[in-house]
């Protein structure tokens, strides 16, 4: 019984590595609303386990299971062996626990469980890169990307684990890690995928409609954020709109050109439209806060744009390709029904409240509270999803050949 659940649940690789990343998400929402409520401490300070968490352990594994799906077929090459990521499956696993325990437990556990993650990242770099090479193609540009982006992940998650260590700059080095491992990993695979999924999947669907993508779109995308994260790390707030406003430039301007006809498609459509029109309002917001900072204005943004990038744009995509690719490839026609249509809506309320959140102080608001309950309705977001899609990825499905 056992042997029979494990070949349909190891059968395609979105299946364990979705139900790891929405556990684990899940797991880490919730050790977050107990540091902020006070009930539970950590042997970390909260910034770096929240920053980690989410970068290198969370999103990391959840589009990690979307990019062995894809990946092979940006390529034309044969489907990854189960045997190759299962195996990754389960060091992620094995570092996850081991990051999450160490936090509650032993500052060194927690290290060993990154050194695990590390290893395991560079895998799964090499199953990718070995794809790419063996591919005869002579268009690799989006695949291309996504290896950069990778490269950026695995430079960004060495130099995090190594500011973990105490010395002189390790404060320092450890935001730049951050703010590398948010930016040219995350938020560049992210996009890579969804700049080369959602045109296609429009394309599918929408009678008419044509791919009108910018030439070197990537290079812009990459070049710009590389001099944001540049100037973050020589700390020149005074010069950051020099990148923020350019972002917001090429971005709105992209959108403009890809038209997505959000009133022509479905739910399971024009969440992943909705998911990319976060990216130029977490730009504006960016720029706003930029202006102010040149006023010598005293309203405080904390990270309003950051998380108008990770909840609005990472989190509305994750669940509407997760949705997506639960659905198709369980031999279910992808659609949105009135459950998952709620879930969509729901998640945008939950970015409204994080994004509020994040200015409350200015209002003399309960900035903790705001916090705990964005963390608190996030989780019961990723529950509701959960009772209906969990039960699919667990279940597991083998897909006819």
């Amino acid at each position: 019984m056992f042997k029979n659940w494990y070949q349909k649940f190891s059968a395609q690789p979105h299946q364990p590595f979705f139900t790891s990343g929405i556990i684990l998400f899940i797991l880490f929402l919730g050790l977050l609303f107990g540091v902020y409520n006070g009930t539970v401490t950590v042997t970390s300070d909260v910034l770096t386990f929240h920053a980690y968490a989410f970068i290198f352990v969370i999103f990391s594994q959840f589009f990690l299971g979307f990019l062995f799906v894809v990946f092979p077929r940006f390529l034309m090459q044969a489907n990854i062996a189960p045997k190759r990521y299962m195996t990754q499956f389960i060091f992620y696993g094995l570092g996850s626990i081991l990051f999450f325990v160490g936090l509650l437990l032993s500052k060194p556990l927690y290290l060993v469980g990154m050194f695990v993650l590390i290893l395991t990242q560079t895998a799964s770099f090499i199953v990718l890169y070995r794809t790419y090479k063996n591919s005869l193609m002579k268009e690799k540009y989006d695949a291309k990307w996504v290896l950069v982006g990778y490269v950026s992940g695995l430079i960004s998650h060495a130099v995090f684990i190594l500011s973990q260590f105490s010395f002189e700059y390790a404060t320092k080095i450890e935001h730049l890690t951050i703010v590398s491992g948010f930016y040219l990993y995350l938020f560049v695979v992210v996009f890579t995928i969804s700049q080369r999924m959602v045109p296609f999947f429009t394309s599918m669907k929408v009678v008419g409609y044509s791919i009108n993508k910018s030439k070197y779109l990537m290079e812009k995308v990459y070049g710009l954020l590389v001099f944001k994260v540049l100037l973050i790390t020589l700390d020149q707030p005074s010069l950051y709109l020099l990148a923020d406003f350019p972002l917001l430039i090429l971005f709105v301007y992209e959108l403009y050109r890809w038209k997505l006809p959000l009133f022509k498609v479905s739910a399971i459509m024009w969440v992943l439209f909705i998911s990319l029109y976060w990216i130029p309002v977490g730009f504006l917001i960016a720029c706003v806060q930029d202006v102010a900072y040149l006023m010598n204005s005293t309203f405080v943004f904390e990270q309003a744009s950051l998380h108008a990038f990770a909840v609005g744009y990472f989190v509305t995509v994750l669940i509407g390709f997760g949705t997506r690719v639960v659905l198709g490839h369980s031999g279910q026609t992808p659609h949105a029904d009135r459950w998952a249509v709620a879930m969509f809506i729901f998640i945008q309320a939950v970015v409204l409240v994080r994004l509020w959140a994040s200015i409350s102080i200015n209002f003399e608001a309960d900035y903790i509270f705001w916090i705990n309950h964005s963390a608190l309705l996030l989780i019961i977001g990723l529950l509701a999803w959960s009772v209906k899609y969990l039960r699919i990825l667990i279940k597991g499905h083998t897909p006819e050949h």
